[in-house]
């Protein structure tokens, strides 16, 4: 088992700015593929970015390009997701996932990929 643990949540104001953290009880972390993904009332999770095991690689879905950073820290089995520039419609609950496949899957969009998943955390943007 790989424990997910997400914090960093919370109310915030348009144009405002947030940061995620997943932390994870497993040594192996630093094997992990890691991802954020994101679920809006209603709607299906959706993928927000990803990095691989050791951060040399990383990828953003096109509506949070230039306005989220994911990295981790595997010293301290983290992994963080800075948004920036907040906007209403990245109100959701924001779920760290984790993938035993270093290098990631080809597929590492779709939730099916990953393992492991934390509890989510809110993320509230008000306009």
């Amino acid at each position: 088992q790989v424990p997910l643990v997400e914090s960093g949540g919370g109310l915030v104001q348009a144009g405002g700015s947030l940061r995620l953290s997943c932390t994870a009880s497993e040594r192996t972390f630093s094997v992990y593929f890691m991802a954020w993904f994101r679920q809006a009332p209603g709607k299906e999770r959706e993928f927000a970015a990803a990095i691989n095991w050791n951060g040399g690689s990383t990828y953003y879905v096109d509506s949070v390009k230039g306005r989220f950073t994911i990295s981790r820290d595997n010293a301290k089995n983290t992994v963080y997701l800075q948004m920036n520039s907040l906007k209403p419609e990245d109100t959701a609950v924001y779920y760290c996932a984790a993938d035993n496949a270093p290098a990631g899957s080809y597929n590492y969009k779709t939730v099916e990929v990953y393992e492991y998943w934390g509890q989510g955390t809110q993320v509230t943007v008000s306009s």
